[in-house]
């Protein structure tokens, strides 16, 4: 999708990748990288950490236009040798990541609740969704892949699919020319499919691994092997937030084990909608997972960061959503039920209790996020009870 989308608005184009002119561009980005700069702008160069050169050949030439909207540099990686790259573009490039794409994007939100006019303080809010369990199940396999969106529903599963065995097969092994063994792979991203949403160490992945038939890999291999992940954005873990409480409660500083998106990590257990309906536990975490990557995605654009929170009482709030003004708000998900309901709500209580108001601010609003609730309203208590289906940044 960041092609498609930097082509839209972009002057000139060069792919490197372009199998015709793959080489050629190689070498011209190692003898004089400033002939591949020149073009309408802005100028948009794809694949660009296929010659890390060009980052620094970009910078100077920024400098000397001293213009902005000059280039475009997508890339589906990190450079493999970033010790090419002198100059961290500070001042002069600007990153933005892509996510997939959220539920509100896909138009599986209807979008009636806006994050970013509950921030403002629009708090009383209302709004419909009608996904149930299995239309939730499919949107969770499904993804938030561009292609799947517009596909046959057995087409649109497949999407996942093949981005898995993508990885596996190549993309874990080309991000820094290491070759990394495929079913090592396969099982380390199946065992983190099973720790989602929770702060698992890597001996206790690396437990579970052996447990699967693998008994010849060590601690430092799987943080290599998921250093790899990191960088080709597969996996994205939340942050741990450290918020001032009245207490001296200790904060667990662990981050949280998520996939970039939920459905590659269905692909790696290989289940599909039938079996996370069929396991409603399995299901709730999953959710959850999708849950954080639609918050990432509205949180981006309000230029706020997502956390989580954990303390040693075991008071854990699944969402944290900070932004740059210090306001925050609290988000619990739960993919159903009266009962899981009213558990998220009683912990989002016992967190705002604990927060000493007066060295932070106030937290801005509560939030249940839930898959199956029908409708969004402002409960007695203050508490929001948002279906993800009706929200938007």
């Amino acid at each position: 999708g960041k092609t498609t989308t930097a082509e839209q608005i972009a002057g000139s184009i060069l792919y490197m990748q372009e199998p015709e002119t793959r080489q050629q561009n190689m070498e011209m980005a190692e003898i004089h990288p400033s002939r591949l700069l020149k073009g309408e702008t802005p100028r948009l160069i794809d694949e660009w950490q296929l010659a890390p050169k060009l980052w620094d050949a970009v910078r100077f030439e920024v400098d000397k236009r001293d213009a902005f909207n000059q280039f475009i540099l997508t890339g589906s990686a990190v450079p493999p040798d970033v010790s090419q790259i002198s100059h961290t573009g500070t001042g002069r490039i600007t990153r933005m990541k892509m996510r997939p794409m959220s539920l509100f994007e896909s138009g599986d939100s209807s979008g009636e609740i806006s994050l970013r006019e509950i921030f403002a303080g629009k708090q009383d809010i209302e709004g419909e969704c009608e996904k149930d369990i299995d239309e939730l199940a499919f949107l969770i396999c499904r993804g938030g892949w561009p292609k799947a969106v517009s596909c046959e529903r057995d087409i649109a599963l497949q999407q996942a699919e093949d981005y898995f065995d993508a990885v596996v097969h190549a993309d874990i092994s080309n991000v820094d020319a290491v070759e990394r063994d495929v079913e090592r792979t396969k099982t380390l991203m199946r065992s983190y499919a099973r720790f989602i949403g929770t702060q698992a160490k890597i001996p206790t992945i690396l437990e579970d691994m052996k447990a699967n038939d693998l008994d010849t890999i060590s601690d430092v291999t799987v943080h290599s092997y998921i250093s790899a992940l990191k960088k080709i954005f597969v996996i994205e873990d939340s942050p741990a937030w450290n918020p001032n409480l009245r207490s001296k409660t200790a904060i667990r500083t662990s981050d949280t084990r998520y996939y970039t998106d939920q459905s590659i990590g269905a692909a790696a257990l290989g289940i599909g909608p039938n079996d996370l309906v069929d396991d409603l536990e399995t299901m709730g975490l999953f959710f959850e997972n999708m849950c954080i990557r639609d918050l990432r995605v509205y949180a981006d654009a309000l230029e706020g960061t997502v956390y989580h929170y954990r303390d040693r009482r075991g008071l854990e709030c699944d969402a944290v959503i900070h932004l740059r003004d210090g306001s925050y708000g609290l988000v619990e998900i739960k993919l159903g039920g009266e009962r899981l309901i009213e558990e998220g709500a009683e912990t989002l209580k016992k967190l705002t209790d604990s927060i000493d108001t007066s060295r932070m601010k106030a937290p801005s609003f509560q939030m249940v996020l839930t898959g199956t609730g029908n409708y969004a309203y402002k409960r007695k208590d203050g508490i929001l009870l948002v279906p993800v289906c009706c929200l938007k940044d």
